[in-house]
């Protein structure tokens, strides 16, 4: 049931309209001059305002001016009550950010025709506006989304490349030693001290196939997914 706000100081007009409000199944309010209005709209914050122009302490005019300065209330549809029909003032009162205008004496007809049309609209704007907000979360979402991927990936790309440091330089010592052995072995008089050469390059290739071996069993586990849960929960040590 959709809340309207009367705001008329003329008691036949305002009484007669909340009661054919209340007979179309309109939750209705009411008040006697501006004042008063600014302050039920506050507390009720109803679906539509209809307001008088002419009121005493405060007219339509400066209902709707507060109304359009304070943000919980800004978006209320608002439909002036006006006996006056001239332009001039139908246009300041829209520029103000009045929604529409019925004259008095208006039909029961004209007044919830308008009522009707003002809300069908507000109700679609305020769609619009909660779709675009989701369109823009979701939107969001998909960024903050990708970033995480791009990130995940640049931290992936960063591990596999200090792994693979790290078994280059694992890998020279081995070499090293290989080279140092051989060269020494050519060199040997005794068969004593070259099969203490054979030995260590026995050895340094033993070495070297097992690091060859475990670099690439880390290859296969190495995936993006397991790499995460390596680093968390601090298995994966690159130090």
């Amino acid at each position: 049931m959709n809340s309207i706000l009367i705001i008329e100081d003329e008691t036949m007009i305002r009484e007669n309209t909340a009661e054919l409000l209340s007979l179309n199944n309109y939750q209705t309010h009411t008040a006697s001059n501006g004042r008063i209005g600014l302050q039920m709209a506050e507390i009720h914050q109803p679906d539509l305002i209809l307001c008088d122009v002419m009121m005493p302490e405060l007219d339509g005019y400066g209902v709707l001016l507060q109304l359009r300065e304070t943000p919980a209330l800004q978006t209320i549809p608002f439909i002036f009550l006006t006996a006056k029909a001239d332009r001039p003032e139908q246009r300041h009162g829209m520029d103000l950010g009045a929604n529409d205008y019925l004259t008095k004496p208006f039909t029961s007809t004209e007044l919830l025709t308008t009522i009707k049309t003002r809300l069908k609209l507000h109700a679609s704007h305020r769609q619009a506006i909660t779709q675009e907000r989701y369109k823009t979360q979701k939107l969001k979402q998909e960024v903050q989304q990708s970033q995480r991927k791009i990130e995940a990936s640049q931290r992936f790309g960063n591990i596999h490349a200090e792994l693979l440091k790290q078994f280059i330089l694992d890998l020279r010592t081995p070499v090293s030693t290989i080279n140092l052995a051989i060269h020494m072995l050519t060199q040997a008089k005794h068969d004593g001290d070259r099969q203490q050469y054979l030995d260590i390059l026995q050895t340094e290739c033993a070495r070297e196939i097992q690091i060859l071996n475990e670099l690439e069993e880390l290859q296969q586990l190495l995936t993006p997914e397991n790499a995460h849960i390596l680093n968390r929960f601090n298995i994966l040590n690159l130090s």
